[in-house]
């Protein structure tokens, strides 16, 4: 949670901004799509998505949230979606949402000396999102709808929440193709001797955040501009959570090419030093944090 706070507090500043920006906007109320108390918006959006994984990063150890972000490593997103709104004021929207994450610890590359061996690990990843999401937006007259004559404001700042199903593959890139890295337990998840690893999930349920900004750019259309974040129960999106294990094991429980793949995969340090020694139980990731993603995207909404 100490992950969202500060991204919260920037989209909060950015709706002021903007509030205070269009304040002399005129209102408008003679709009016939806006007189009953329930309306239907369907609309789309295009953005980008990012993440926050135990890869990448910055110097140190890693800073929290947008410290962290390697934006260079944005991803196009976009989504469809419908909306059931009430008197203008608060909406339930259903979306369908698909973007791709990814990370690298190559980023560290100019900074590698302080990265206290994030860069020398060497890992990365990449994977396709794909989410359906519950969310409720609430909107300023959220709080007054006893006042059902008031003019409507042609700029809404909006707050959101709710609960979404996401499917997500971590790859890696191994011989110029790309290779699933869950078959692989990297970690040892599913292994008898580390019983406390459990085989993660590919299909898992998050809580999506955020703020946004809705304008009205004509009768019947909308323009919205919108930030939000996925909390994950998981730290694996990106396959790596906790210490490397012994690589014996990998012949106890793969063969043939899923061994060749996991031997080359789980550790990738002596790809920058042929000299280093990996030790079992020395870090790969932090397990004290779950990974989570986010995206900033343009919506264009149309009203029924």
């Amino acid at each position: 949670m100490k992950r969202i706070i500060p991204f919260l507090g920037i989209a909060i500043i950015l709706v002021c901004s903007f509030t205070t920006v269009f304040a002399q906007r005129p209102d408008f109320s003679e709009d016939p799509y806006y007189y009953s108390k329930f309306t239907l918006e369907v609309g789309a959006s295009l953005g980008v998505m990012n993440c926050l994984t135990d890869l990448g990063g910055g110097k140190g150890i890693g800073k929290n949230f947008i410290k962290d972000v390697n934006v260079g490593y944005s991803q196009p997103e976009g989504s469809i979606y419908t909306s059931i709104v009430y008197r203008n004021a608060v909406a339930l929207r259903t979306e369908a949402v698909w973007g791709i994450v990814k990370a690298s610890d190559a980023v560290l590359k100019n900074v590698k000396e302080s990265t206290l061996g994030r860069y020398d690990r060497n890992l990365s990843f990449r994977s396709t999102i794909f989410e359906m999401s519950l969310v409720t937006e609430i909107h300023p007259r959220f709080f007054k709808l006893y006042s059902q004559n008031e003019k409507l404001p042609r700029l809404s700042p909006y707050l959101l929440g709710g609960i979404g199903y996401f499917v997500f593959n971590p790859r890696a890139k191994y011989d110029s193709a790309w290779v699933d890295l869950r078959p692989l337990s990297t970690e040892g998840q599913g292994f008898a001797e580390y019983p406390d690893r459990k085989i993660y999930k590919l299909k898992q349920i998050n809580f999506p955040v955020g703020a946004g900004i809705k304008y009205k750019i004509a009768n019947g259309v909308n323009f919205s501009t919108e930030f939000v974040y996925r909390i994950l129960l998981t730290d694996y999106l990106d396959d790596v959570s906790t210490t490397y294990i012994d690589k014996s094991l990998f012949s106890k429980y793969l063969d043939g090419e899923k061994l060749a793949e996991a031997l080359r995969l789980y550790n990738r340090q002596n790809e920058i030093n042929p000299a280093h020694a990996t030790n079992i139980g020395d870090i790969r990731g932090n397990p004290k944090k779950n990974d989570a993603y986010f995206s900033m995207n343009f919506k264009i909404g149309f009203i029924f």
